[in-house]
């Protein structure tokens, strides 16, 4: 059990990854504000759970509501950037503008949300950024062009931003997991024969948490032991 009691801030907190970090977070009595389009998700109440809405696929809101959450949570210390949705086929399958949504969701709208955030996480005797990306960020796969290209985009970010990051006290970390048994996979036309659990996922963000001030992360890569897929009748 971690002694040092973390204000954190959790994206995609409603379901999924998400809500199993914001659940284990809170576990180990960590104050945790989760994010979500709609707060209404949030149907239980925990004394060290807020709620806050925003849309990630609408970045004009970003930089306002940044600037809301760090008046209204001054003790906020770390961000777990779990938001994120799969869609595949063909390039040529996507319309332009699910191109957009699909880039804006999983990249463009976290680095967004670093940029607002990080002046003040600087300021903090100790500070993390955590981003949740894939195993689809270490190498290209069929019919996962966007996908891929969204979360490589965001292992770069990560990478880069840990090297600009390196004389402040924010450390920034990434977790790339395979294949996790979450509700990603409802509306997509195939699933792992054996996945890893959310909670997996969430003891790996917790393990970056407790990691001593002189210690960074860089990044973990986690998967199942079988990694064959199976596609739906």
């Amino acid at each position: 059990m971690q002694s040092l009691t973390r204000t954190v801030l959790v994206t995609g907190a409603s379901s999924g990854i998400g809500r199993a970090i914001a659940r284990q977070l809170l576990q180990r009595g960590h104050q945790v504000i989760g994010v979500s389009r709609n707060c209404q998700q949030f149907q239980s109440v925990h004394p060290q759970f807020s709620a806050v809405e925003l849309d990630l696929a609408k970045p004009a809101g970003i930089a306002g509501f940044a600037k809301q959450l760090q008046q209204d949570y001054p003790a906020l210390d770390a961000v777990v950037f779990a938001a994120g949705y799969g869609q595949f086929g063909g390039l040529e399958q996507f319309s332009f503008a699910q191109i957009e949504q699909l880039m804006m969701v999983n990249f463009t709208a976290q680095a967004h949300l670093s940029r607002a955030l990080l002046p003040k996480l600087k300021q903090k005797s100790h500070s993390n950024l955590i981003y949740i990306g894939s195993e689809a960020a270490l190498k290209g796969s069929r019919n996962g062009s966007i996908y891929c290209a969204s979360k490589f985009a965001l292992r770069g970010f990560s990478q880069a931003l840990r090297d600009e990051c390196g004389k402040t006290s924010v450390r920034v970390s990434l977790v790339n997991p395979g294949m996790v048994d979450t509700a990603f996979f409802d509306k997509l036309s195939f699933a792992p024969n054996q996945a890893l659990q959310a909670d997996d996922v969430a003891d790996a963000v917790s393990y970056i948490l407790q990691a001593k001030h002189h210690c960074i992360i860089d990044e973990i890569n986690l998967n199942p032991a079988n990694k064959i897929i199976e596609f739906k009748k």
